[in-house]
C-alpha cells in the first residue's frame, strides 16, 4: 500500500526554482537542503524539486542527464486551486511562462497552463471562477 507520494521535478537552479514554487504554492517549503526541497500540499502528497546534476549521479549513464532535457516539457503538474485568476498572474509576475490563458475546458474546468523556468507545465484549475462565468 502506498502511504505518501512526491512528485520530484528535476531542475536546473534549486534556489531560483524554491523561490518561484514558495510563491506559486504559497508556502514555505518543510524541508530545504543542498540537493532537495520539499513542499507538503496535504498530508499525503509532497513536491521536490531535485538539481539536475543530483539525480544525474544515480541515473546516468543508463539515462540521459536531465540537462538534456531542459525547456522540453517532461511533466505537467495540475493544481486544483481556489484563487485562480489570483495565483495564474502572481505566478506569471514570479517567472512563469504562460502558454494558454484561463479557460473553461472540454472536461469542465478552469484553466490556465504556465511553464516553469525548466519547461514543466504547470496547470491552474478551477471548477468555478469569477471573471469567466
Amino acid at each position: 500500500m502506498i502511504t505518501q507520494l512526491e512528485f520530484i521535478l528535476y531542475v536546473s537552479d534549486q534556489q531560483k526554482s524554491r523561490e518561484f514554487y514558495q510563491i506559486l504554492l504559497e508556502q514555505k517549503p518543510c524541508l530545504d537542503v543542498p540537493g532537495m526541497t520539499e513542499f507538503t500540499i496535504n498530508e499525503f502528497v509532497k513536491i521536490g524539486l531535485m538539481p539536475n546534476d543530483g539525480i544525474a549521479k544515480i541515473i546516468t549513464p543508463k539515462l540521459p542527464h536531465p540537462n538534456s532535457g531542459n525547456g522540453i516539457p517532461r511533466c505537467e503538474l495540475y493544481l486544483q486551486v481556489e484563487n485562480i485568476e489570483t495565483l495564474f498572474e502572481l505566478a506569471k509576475k514570479a517567472g512563469a511562462i504562460e502558454i494558454s490563458p484561463i479557460a473553461l475546458r472540454d472536461w469542465g474546468d478552469y484553466v490556465g497552463y504556465l511553464s516553469d523556468y525548466d519547461g514543466h507545465v504547470i496547470a491552474l484549475a478551477s471548477k468555478s471562477i469569477r471573471n469567466f462565468d
